[in-house]
């Protein structure tokens, strides 16, 4: 059932992470009045009696499922425990009890990272599981593919209205810039930004890539996951089982660019001229992520900002909290 009023009751879980909070921002802009949230202090998505009893209390009728445990290559790397497990748990939780309850639509935020590393380019819905997953973030990857298929045999076995969105590479305001545990981007804005006038001689030092360097990426500004989200949301279910009868859809811009080629427009927008060096020593990952969006430009929705204008808005956004790191 789609989202048609304005006071439908709509449970963003996650809403303090930076995707959570750019998805409560987007809806009350368009006119959704009755929205709600728990912090993980408050509910732990992970015990699935406080979510049932959550969800019995507040009968929501729309959850965008947005809560994560979520991390870099290297938080991938050290904890692979805590990212499959505390993912598994929240998705059966909060899926169980949407479904338990009678929710009307459920959506769940996948990750580009459940597609096969060599997948052919751009990556489509078709090929999940088709092939071997990138090693440095397969436990995450794992939870996340498990969560689609959990919402698609809900789907299957019962009709339940649950769809998943696959995002590729995430960033914006109130993104995680802890060196051990963000995502490339907030990583290599903050190293630029550091970088500033901090040579002996008062230049610009170095800033450090992992890697060669030469992996392509993908990057979409969260407040345009977040119309997307509204948008699928706001789209009658058979349109979208039309496009996508297992309920996945990716979500992308279309077009990708290297690591070094980031590095060089970060160093624009951040003002750092020093030079940039490689570390061989670390990985690469995937060596190119990019995501075929035809089944989301069938049903009419693209992404609006660039690389440029949101990398500004995330660097201007860090510099008035620079010295607390908000975690995403």
């Amino acid at each position: 059932m789609k989202l048609e009023s304005p006071d439908a009751k709509i449970y963003v879980a996650g809403h303090r992470g930076m995707v959570g909070r750019a998805i409560w921002s987007h809806l009350e802009e368009a006119g959704y009045t009755n929205l709600i949230g728990r912090s993980s202090e408050a509910l732990d998505l992970r015990d699935p009696q406080a979510t049932r009893a959550f969800f019995e209390e507040e009968q929501p009728d729309f959850v965008v499922l947005a809560a994560a445990r979520v991390g870099g290559i290297l938080a991938n790397d050290r904890y692979p425990a805590d990212f499959i497990g505390d993912n598994l748990a929240i998705e059966q939780s909060v899926i169980q009890a949407a479904h338990e309850t009678g929710v009307d639509r459920l959506i769940f935020l996948g990750s580009t990272c459940i597609y096969p590393k060599h997948a052919d380019q751009p990556m489509s819905e078709e090929s999940l599981l088709t092939g071997p997953l990138e090693p440095t973030n397969q436990w995450y990857a794992v939870a996340k593919i498990a969560g689609h298929k959990l919402c698609e045999a809900y789907h299957r076995q019962h009709g339940d209205d649950m769809l998943t969105l696959m995002p590729t590479n995430l960033y914006g305001p109130g993104d995680d810039f802890d060196l051990e545990t963000s995502h490339v981007l907030p990583a290599l804005l903050r190293k630029a930004h550091e970088a500033k006038g901090a040579a002996p001689d008062g230049s610009d030092a170095p800033v450090t890539l992992w890697g060669t360097g030469e992996p392509k990426r993908e990057f979409l500004y969260a407040q345009d996951l977040a119309d997307a989200v509204r948008f699928v949301l706001e789209t009658p279910e058979e349109a979208i089982r039309e496009v996508a009868p297992e309920g996945m859809l990716n979500v992308g811009v279309g077009e990708d660019l290297s690591i070094n080629d980031l590095m060089a427009l970060i160093q624009e927008v951040v003002g750092h001229d020093g030079p940039i060096e490689h570390d061989p020593s670390k990985p690469d990952g995937t060596p190119r992520k990019l995501v075929d969006t035809s089944r989301l430009d069938a049903l009419g929705w693209e992404a609006e900002t660039s690389l440029r204008e949101g990398l500004q808005n995330t660097y201007d956004w860090y510099r008035k909290h620079e010295g607390g790191i908000v975690a995403a």
